[in-house]
């Protein structure tokens, strides 16, 4: 979500074409714009995909995850930063730019491995004295706050460290960054694909921390699934006190009966020497690759904020009005 002159833009990598049954995994960026969070407009692709060029990040058979777009006042660019998962295993980023924040972008960088790490979920932030961060999933190990370069189209070298774990499921992913109160708060996920799993709230002083985790917000979650979703940014809605809003990908809607427990034990499993359940573990659950995606929608929650922790409590409906 971005926010400028009054408008919401809302974008994100473009499934309209994502049945699990045809190799296409994007169909490239999408964006939708609102001035009141309740009525959008399609403003169609702003990044399309390049069906005709097999090797690019951009084929639709690439796996163009999550881009992000922010605005460098110094510059006057737009840049947005997409996570590609390369058929090797290997996660990089590819890096473009643009004038009007509805394109159209050009490519800077594309093969971008962010300080020789294999990058996943990201997130973005830009410091109010212009100075920008990008919190990634060192894939499969650990969180890593970097700092961007002044034009915001790579990093600098400096980063840090946090929320280390051996393996999946515990590795947290997803990161959405927000800031309350002079707090900087982390969203992060655990990694079971697009099979959702609890989320937890960290919470520092500074961008790089270090970070408390104070827990999961989906305190009624029985689930243990973060009511079926999983987070993928956090935003305040402008003229309101203290209203952020969560929104979340429901990414397998047709699968809501899979036990969280049951596959996140075969997903730390996974990582261990020697595993040879996965025939098993695909035809129980399925492979993220043929998962229909074309039904995914969002869950859209308001945080409730309990002295520094954040939860989200579970509403069928609710409003924007009823908030100051």
């Amino acid at each position: 979500m971005f926010y400028q002159n009054g408008t919401y833009y809302w974008y994100g990598e473009n499934k309209e074409k994502t049945t699990g049954k045809n190799g296409i995994w994007h169909w490239g960026v999408r964006c939708y714009t609102s001035r009141d969070l309740y009525n959008w407009e399609d403003r169609g692709l702003i990044i399309p995909p390049e069906p005709d060029k097999p090797e690019s990040s951009l084929h639709p058979a690439s796996m163009m995850d999550r881009p992000h777009i922010i605005y460098n006042r110094d510059t006057k660019k737009y840049v947005c930063w997409l996570k590609i998962m390369n058929r090797d295993g290997s996660q990089t980023e590819t890096v473009m730019t643009a004038d009007d924040i509805l394109g159209p972008y050009t490519k800077v960088r594309e093969g971008l491995k962010p300080l020789n790490m294999s990058a996943g979920d990201f997130d973005l932030a830009v410091a109010p004295d212009g100075k920008a961060y990008y919190y990634f999933e060192r894939v499969h190990s650990e969180t890593i706050c970097a700092d961007l370069t002044p034009d915001y189209t790579d990093v600098t070298g400096y980063y840090s460290t946090h929320f280390p774990h051996i393996s999946p499921p515990y590795v947290r992913e997803a990161t959405a960054h927000f800031m309350r109160m002079g707090k900087h708060y982390l969203v992060t996920s655990g990694t079971t694909g697009y099979l959702p799993n609890p989320s937890e709230v960290a919470i520092a002083d500074t961008w790089h921390g270090p970070y408390t985790v104070l827990g999961n917000p989906h305190t009624e979650d029985e689930s243990n699934t973060s009511y079926h979703s999983q987070i993928s940014s956090v935003f305040k809605v402008e003229g309101k006190k203290d209203l952020y809003i969560a929104v979340a990908d429901r990414w397998v809607p047709d699968h809501m009966e899979f036990k969280y427990e049951e596959y996140a034990a075969e997903y730390e499993r996974m990582f261990m020497p020697g595993y040879d359940g996965a025939a098993e573990f695909l035809k129980k659950f399925g492979s993220d690759a043929e998962r229909n995606t074309f039904i995914a929608d969002y869950v859209w929650l308001p945080f409730r904020f309990d002295g520094d922790m954040a939860y989200l409590d579970w509403m069928d409906e609710w409003k924007i009005e009823d908030y100051e």
